[in-house]
């Protein structure tokens, strides 16, 4: 049995995100408690290398492989939702949560959308 993935939840989610996974039994930070609020993309990747923490986002430009190839990273997983509503980002994270158990996430980009989900290893 492979181990469950540890996220970082950038600070354009809804703080109830990291509550949401730690509740469903992941490991999972908040960027803006650790005070990473309004750092460069550079620095929060750098800090989830450094933990082995797939990221959580809304933020399209991780999905940009040249700039931030997968295969570098723990997990890169971006939201591209039509609304970003607390409530419809947990209903989708919610949907999220088994797939996580059945797919690979390490050195993987999850592009996240309402009927759909595109992995690129």
């Amino acid at each position: 049995m492979t181990a469950l993935p540890r996220f970082k939840v950038d600070e354009n989610l809804p703080a109830e995100v990291a509550d949401y996974l730690r509740q469903a039994g992941y490991d999972a930070t908040n960027a803006l408690d650790e005070h990473l609020g309004g750092s460069s993309d550079a620095v929060i990747l750098a800090a989830c290398q450094r933990e082995a923490r797939a990221l959580l986002t809304l933020d399209t430009d991780f999905a940009d492989i040249r700039a931030y190839p997968p295969a570098q990273y723990a997990g890169l997983v971006v939201l591209r939702l039509k609304r970003q509503d607390k409530l419809h980002v947990l209903e989708i994270l919610a949907r999220l949560l088994p797939v996580f158990s059945q797919e690979p996430l390490e050195g993987c980009l999850w592009i996240v959308e309402e009927e759909r989900i595109r992995i690129r290893g």
